[in-house]
């Protein structure tokens, strides 16, 4: 157990180094960014003194070098809009993205699971169909557009929550649906196909032969054993949630990393987007070998050797 995580780590480690090296280089691709910085009326000898000092002058692969000397020690950079170290300003904006990924999770086990398993049970029932069919219109639906449409009914339309900001459960419940339905439709599919898979299995026959009650042999034996392909998806989605909140912050002003990641993309703040996307791709690695360990809770008969 101590090796395959040392072995995980380690594995991370490169993911990390691999992200950091791609968004270093790709992020320089976008353009000088002492245009938007400076001034309009800021001469060439003030752009290329702005450049002297922020190492731009210097060949790339020495920026990259001293990038990785400075992150090793924690330092990240400084920002170029802010004049203030860059992972700061990330730390402060990651507890509010957390907060919407984990609200949208709460939106798949609340709904996606139970959907599943119901429709599962009463295959080809009037249910199963209406569950399937949400689910077909869930995956359908771009994020952009879910959020908007939401904005205008419950918001605009009804004035039952509010558009944008973040505060009370009240700003927490239109983002966190935007978000979590694409993922939620699209785990009830998975769950759904498993427990019909698991059902048809002879020890659950067994179970229902032994005059077991219903709710203990689905949740307890066919729930349980059709959980670990959901959560490898659950692990897998994290980084979706991740991703899609770039969009769900910017439509409902949410101050999460995402928003604050897409402002410094237009901004051209390159230490701000290295920061995000190396602390946002930390947070996915590790929710992915939280979720390695968590099989062998859900299947004793998994080993890491």
């Amino acid at each position: 157990m101590r090796r395959y995580i040392v072995r995980r780590l380690a594995q991370a480690l490169l993911v990390v180094v691999g992200v950091s090296l791609v968004v270093f280089f790709v992020i320089r691709l976008s353009g000088d960014p002492t245009f938007l910085l400076l001034s309009a009326d800021a001469t060439e000898a003030d752009r290329a003194r702005f450049a002297r000092e922020q190492g731009f002058d210097r060949p790339i692969h020495v920026q990259y070098a001293a990038f990785v000397t400075r992150a090793l020690r924690g330092d990240l950079g400084r920002s170029l809009r802010y004049r203030q170290p860059v992972l700061p300003l990330v730390l402060e904006r990651l507890p509010a993205t957390l907060e919407l990924a984990l609200a949208a999770l709460g939106v798949w086990l609340v709904v996606a699971i139970p959907a599943g398993v119901i429709s599962a049970v009463r295959r080809n029932t009037v249910y199963d169909n209406l569950t399937m069919l949400g689910a077909l219109f869930g995956q359908s639906m771009p994020v952009f557009w879910l959020g908007i449409m939401l904005i205008l009914v419950f918001a605009v339309r009804f004035e039952l929550l509010p558009t944008s900001g973040r505060g009370g459960l009240d700003h927490l419940v239109l983002p966190a649906l935007t978000l979590g339905l694409y993922s939620t439709a699209r785990i009830t599919r998975l769950v759904r196909a498993g427990m019909l898979d698991v059902i048809g299995q002879d020890y659950i026959r067994t179970a229902w032969a032994k005059g077991l009650p219903d709710r203990r042999v689905i949740f307890k034996h066919a729930l349980r054993n059709t959980l670990i392909p959901v959560v490898t998806i659950v692990g897998l989605e994290m980084g979706t949630l991740l991703g899609g909140a770039v969009i769900t912050e910017t439509i409902f002003a949410w101050p999460g990393l995402g928003r604050l990641a897409v402002t410094a993309i237009f901004q051209r703040d390159y230490p701000l987007v290295q920061a995000a996307v190396l602390v946002t791709a930390l947070v996915f690695v590790v929710t992915n070998l939280l979720v390695d360990l968590l099989y062998g809770w859900l299947d004793p008969r998994i080993r890491y050797t």
